[in-house]
């Protein structure tokens, strides 16, 4: 869930997050915390400060700054594993490996034997999402993808007291990273049909170019979705994302799961300095 404008009162700080195949990673304006449960059920929690990437006023230009934003989430997670090595990513299970060396043999595939350039981009941009799926539902990560979005909906209704009640929240959350999904689709066709466009030897070194302003732009749509909910093109992204998450991305946890949840909001809230309310 990246960490994106919403209607989360101006007292209360964004919270974004992210599924782990054994708990959850959360993190605020200037901090992460993460809670996995062990193997005899118990819960380990670790925290820290985020990375930030500063480049001065270019960082708050569009496209640039959904660039650095997204690196930022990137960057916390070899922190968060130094900090707890027990803790596991969705993509680390043997299913998902296979299905990395699948999805990039399908998109040869495609490229070579299918006739129109934009099917060829089209299905090497779909069989690319096929790592992320099989990584969520061949592991616990749809349940704890769940609590991620239960346990801040909590929050983002009532502060951190709220949050012993994130079990009666809905398992999609508006914010969710799978909105990113469809912009991000357009962005990759779109700038590698661009690239067909240059010379053979010019486009290994302008495909970076090009991945990066995809990204940066595919953020910016997203971001423009948070704060017009209304509008058509964000009805459009949401619908997609809700269904993704309601029917692959996401499945309703247990309760202790909620109870691991529950321990990365406290941690989050304590080093971020929020105020705790009732305890959970």
């Amino acid at each position: 869930m990246p960490d994106s404008p919403n209607g989360t009162p101006p007292s209360r700080p964004r919270l974004g997050g992210m599924a782990l195949a054994n708990g959850l990673l959360v993190h605020g304006p200037t901090h992460w915390a993460a809670a996995i449960q062990r193997a005899d059920g118990s819960i380990a929690v670790a925290s820290g400060r985020k990375p930030r990437f500063n480049i001065g006023a270019i960082g708050d230009l569009p496209v640039v700054r959904g660039v650095l934003r997204i690196g930022e989430s990137v960057a916390v997670l070899p922190v968060m594993r130094r900090n707890l090595p027990e803790a596991r990513f969705a993509i680390e299970e043997r299913e998902a490996a296979y299905t990395v060396v699948g999805a990039f043999l399908t998109g040869v595939v495609a490229r070579r034997r299918l006739r129109w350039p934009i099917a060829q981009e089209t299905v090497s941009a779909v069989v690319g999402l096929a790592p992320a799926i099989v990584s969520l539902r061949t592991s616990r990560a749809a349940a704890w993808h769940a609590v991620e979005h239960k346990s801040i909906a909590a929050y983002e209704a009532g502060g951190l007291a709220e949050v012993a009640r994130a079990g009666e929240y809905p398992k999609e959350h508006p914010r969710c990273g799978s909105n990113l999904i469809a912009p991000m689709m357009v962005a990759t066709i779109g700038t590698n049909l661009l690239l067909r466009a240059l010379p053979t030897d010019r486009r290994p070194g302008m495909r970076t170019v090009a991945g990066v302003i995809g990204i940066g732009a595919a953020v910016e749509v997203f971001s423009f979705a948070s704060r017009h909910p209304e509008h058509l093109v964000a009805r459009g992204i949401h619908g997609i994302g809700h269904v993704i998450q309601a029917t692959i991305a996401t499945k309703e946890p247990e309760e202790s799961e909620l109870l691991v949840g529950a321990a990365a909001l406290r941690e989050i809230c304590r080093v971020e300095g929020i105020p705790t309310g009732t305890a959970v």
